[in-house]
């Protein structure tokens, strides 16, 4: 457990001139290098990936298991501590919240349910959705995990990744079947994405639910990694609609990313 030490060491730095700054950027540095590496790390690897020297990771480290942001493993080793959970649902609700006048523009420019979807873990987690005015339309719950997969917003986010990390999520999940239009192989998969990358959007058609088309780009360059999606009865997203539907998505996306890069600047 770390000594007050810490603390009175980084009011002093503080003080002196803006060190504290630098400790907290650090740390949150820290935190998302343990992510990448999959939430669980050694001291020795976030010295390497990060370039700071041992004691001062040392020093962060405690500090953040200290708050509950980080935990030591039985084996020594520091893992993501669980009031990160808090602070990410949080945060969660807050990007849903800034995204629905985006996917409500959407709405009434393509007359389908508007959707933006996290990748979270192995999953993909819905934190928004703006429904659709038409009587026949599609729902999903605010936070309904799903499998990437089978979805147009899992294709979108995959295929930003390497394939050897495609193939590696692939294993953890499985691809079951949601239809029988199901991509369930990692090969057809990987082939879905290459389509992703030279057309700019993906396809979910009658892949999760037999009837339903849905067409998903990425937000570039968002803070997170985030999609978002239009979803209707495949009578009304066809081949024809999905030109006129796509440059409406691929706009929305990027205003929402400026969007959220200026709410995180002071």
């Amino acid at each position: 457990m770390p000594t007050s030490s810490a603390s009175t060491t980084d009011s002093a730095k503080t003080a002196n001139g803006g060190g504290g700054v630098q400790s907290l950027e650090r740390a949150f540095d820290l935190l998302e290098r343990m992510a990448d590496a999959g939430g669980e790390v050694g001291l020795s690897e976030l010295s390497a990936s990060s370039g700071l020297p041992l004691p001062t990771i040392h020093r962060l480290m405690r500090t953040l298991v200290a708050c509950g942001y980080v935990r030591q493993q039985p084996n020594r080793r520091y893992a993501l501590g669980p009031r990160l959970i808090r602070l990410g649902e949080s945060a969660s609700r807050l990007l849903g919240t800034w995204a629905r006048p985006y996917l409500a523009r959407l709405v009434e420019e393509t007359g389908e349910t508007a959707n933006m979807a996290l990748l979270d873990g192995d999953e993909i987690v819905y934190v928004a959705q703006v429904p659709s005015k038409h009587s026949m339309r599609m729902f999903t719950e605010v936070g309904r995990r799903v499998l990437p997969h089978s979805t147009g917003v899992g294709k979108a986010l995959l295929a930003g990744f390497p394939d050897d990390e495609v193939r590696a999520l692939l294993a953890r999940t499985g691809m079951p079947a949601a239809t029988d239009k199901t991509i369930t192989t990692p090969e057809g998969f990987l082939a879905a994405l290459d389509d992703v990358r030279r057309l700019g959007y993906a396809v979910d058609d009658n892949e999760q639910e037999i009837g339903v088309r849905c067409l998903a780009v990425q937000v570039p360059d968002s803070p997170t990694t985030a999609a978002i999606s239009i979803s209707g009865p495949a009578g009304r997203v066809t081949e024809a609609a999905t030109e006129r539907i796509v440059p409406a998505l691929q706009q929305v996306a990027t205003e929402l990313s400026a969007a959220l890069a200026s709410s995180g600047t002071a």
